[in-house]
């Protein structure tokens, strides 16, 4: 081989090599191996097939923090909702339109609206 070559060849298998080697080390990564959960009991709790853990046919404990998300989150969406629905049209159409015609009766072109008075 070329020495060229065979310098190359050595840098690209000697990571390889040490990856495979080092038992605390971990294939294309300079960081050790950690054993998440390898001590004590386990994290992980085993599916039982109930929805938020209540059995079926039980009547679930409500927490105090559900009404005050229920009323709060709840009552400011009917806020909201009323406060859109009865908003203010400023919309330049409606202001053009409302412009365009006072300007005409101003002129004389357009008649002024009759008072249902």
């Amino acid at each position: 081989m070329q020495p060229l070559l065979r310098s190359a060849h050595r840098c690209t298998l000697k990571p390889l090599r040490s990856a495979a080697t080092a038992g605390n080390t971990r294939a294309l990564s300079a960081t050790t191996r950690h054993r998440a959960a390898a001590e004590g009991e386990s994290h992980y709790d085993p599916p039982t097939g109930w929805l938020w853990g209540v059995k079926p046919g039980e009547k679930s404990e409500k927490e105090g923090w559900e009404n005050v998300m229920f009323w709060g989150f709840g009552g400011g969406f009917v806020a909201l909702t009323v406060g859109y629905a009865f908003k203010p049209d400023t919309s330049i159409q409606t202001w053009a339109l409302e412009e365009a015609r006072r300007r005409l009766e101003v002129e004389g072109i357009l008649k002024e609206p009759e008072s249902k008075e």
